[in-house]
């Protein structure tokens, strides 16, 4: 996940990453007529951290972010496509700044992403429409079988939608749900209606911020009165777009190869749909904590459906909990550690707070939300302190 802490700058024989990256923050703050500091600079370890010494201040502070979130809450459906197309646009700026080396307008470079974004989509929905549809046809027969095997943890739902409720997340009466399983998935995935009916808004943000992201910036540059703040803000500009992006293009190749690992295992397992299971085991993966927890019991339920109540039936669960902990304890932090670490409680907080805001795509955002948040306050002194308590 990822640590706004700047790395300090590589020694030469390894500083190719790093040498890069300081060409790239100087030619951007040039261009904005801004001298770009060193990173190590700016170290939360050698910076300070001033607490708010008057009440008047943190209680103004509390209003305003109760206020800011009660906006985002009630206009969500205008809202949340525009968060999501400046996620995606972190994703796909290293393509389109690739494609503009190799002399491709910005503007053609856009809608070549916008392109292959819709192909991935389109291309997944015809490969997974006949499994799915097969699957679904199966579910009204295999319900009564799954409610059987896990009627030991009717207690244990009661129990979290009870606490879950008090926090104001509601998914319906538990005995309701695991008797209705439409109703249960519609809980489940409440929210991701409002992507799919604001699709082309989405589309047209992300392609405008693709192609007049920089000019927002320099003429936001332009506005603010001190050099000061000037060089504050291509600062974190460019932190944040260096290292969101390489946090969810590692994390979207990383989820890939879940994917790919899950669904080849799916295969062996016989399960039917391979493709289709390893596309759930991609897409729970971006939701950390709570994604492969519930792909524990959906592959559990999986196993339990093809292989009925022998003993083989929890192999496909064993087999997906196994690829998690190889890709969570090793090759995640391997990748990500160095640079991204989040306070996991903060994290959890986090998913919890945005699922009940805006859903399963709440969740999805949650951690680049986070990271955004804490890039920001630690570059703004009187944020740092706050910035340091979501440092993991």
């Amino acid at each position: 996940m990822p640590d706004a802490t700047p790395v300090n700058e590589a020694k030469p024989a390894a500083g190719s990453t790093e040498a890069s990256a300081r060409k790239q923050r100087g030619e951007l703050g040039r261009a904005l007529g801004i001298v770009v500091s060193d990173p190590h600079l700016h170290d939360p370890k050698t910076r300070e951290m001033p607490l708010p010494r008057h009440w008047n201040t943190v209680f103004l502070g509390i209003l305003t972010v109760i206020a800011v979130l009660g906006c985002l809450y009630v206009a969500r459906d205008i809202v949340l496509p525009v968060v999501l197309a400046m996620v995606l646009k972190l994703l796909f700026q290293p393509l389109v700044k690739l494609l503009e080396r190799i002399r491709i307008p910005k503007a053609i470079g856009a809608l070549v992403c916008i392109i292959l974004l819709l192909g991935v989509f389109v291309g997944l929905g015809a490969l997974l429409s006949s499994p799915a549809s097969r699957w679904a046809a199966q579910l009204p027969q295999a319900w009564p079988i799954l409610q059987e095997r896990f009627a030991v943890l009717r207690p244990t739902v009661a129990k979290l939608d009870h606490l879950l409720s008090g926090m104001g997340v509601h998914f319906g009466n538990a005995d309701s749900l695991l008797s209705h399983p439409v109703g249960m998935v519609t809980a489940v995935f409440s929210g991701t209606g409002t992507i799919a009916s604001n699709l082309l808004e989405t589309l047209l943000v992300l392609f405008y911020l693709l192609v007049f992201g920089e000019t927002f910036l320099r003429r936001l540059v332009e506005v603010l009165p001190r050099f000061d703040d000037k060089r504050e803000a291509v600062e974190i500009s460019m932190h944040m777009e260096r290292d969101l992006s390489a946090y969810l293009l590692t994390i979207t190749i990383i989820n890939a190869v879940v994917g790919c690992a899950t669904g080849l295992v799916m295969w062996i397992c016989g399960v039917p749909g391979p493709v289709l299971w390893g596309v759930v085991a991609f897409c729970l993966n971006f939701v950390p904590i709570l994604g492969p927890f519930v792909g524990i019991l959906v592959f559990l339920a999986v196993g339990i459906v093809t292989a009925g109540l022998a003993w083989i039936a929890i192999l496909p669960a064993c087999l997906y909990f196994s690829i998690h902990v190889a890709e969570g304890e090793i090759i995640t932090p391997m990748l990500l550690a160095s640079r991204f670490t989040i306070n996991p409680v903060a994290v959890m907080l986090s998913l919890i707070f945005w699922y009940w805001m805006w859903g399963v795509a709440g969740a999805i955002l949650a951690v680049p939300m986070l990271a955004i948040l804490k890039i920001i306050c630690d570059r703004l002194r009187p944020f740092r302190a706050f910035g340091h308590l979501l440092e993991g």
